[in-house]
């Protein structure tokens, strides 16, 4: 069956946190409710969430710099997984950036999670040859 693909609506706040601690998006030092809230108020990205029979089972957070695209919190319910909904989400994802001309997308995927790369890796995503880099801006919590 597939999914009813639309924007984030208010009401969809505590499905999505649930959805994405349901599927280990979240860490500790994350806070999805600032995530959502700085995704909201950026012209330059979208919360996408798929529903079925108006219940929320999967996310996709789009956005674009102008010269890249990401994704972030791609999410299904783990009972719906492999049902082809990732695939959806994805496809929507990446209309909506070409869409907006942006030439290209990317992602990041923790090491540890094969899965998640086997599931990229199908859709055509290739390791990319580049370090990524990161300072935090504000105390770390691994300092905690």
């Amino acid at each position: 069956m597939a999914l009813d693909i639309r924007d984030f609506r208010e009401a969809d706040r505590a499905a999505l946190i649930a959805l994405w601690e349901a599927c280990a998006l979240t860490r500790r030092w994350d806070d999805p409710n600032a995530d959502m809230d700085r995704s909201i108020a950026s012209r330059d990205a979208t919360i996408l969430v798929g529903t079925l029979d108006n219940d929320v089972i999967a996310s996709a957070v789009v956005g674009h710099d102008g010269h890249r695209g990401w994704i972030y919190y791609l999410a299904v319910s783990p009972d719906r997984k492999a049902c082809g909904h990732g695939r959806e989400m994805m496809a929507e994802a990446e209309l909506w950036l070409t869409a907006r001309g942006t030439p290209k997308v990317q992602l990041m995927v923790r090491g540890e999670n094969e899965t998640a790369t086997a599931f990229y890796n199908a859709l055509g995503y290739e390791r990319q040859d580049v370090t990524v880099l990161g300072k935090w801006l504000m105390p770390s919590p691994e300092a905690d």
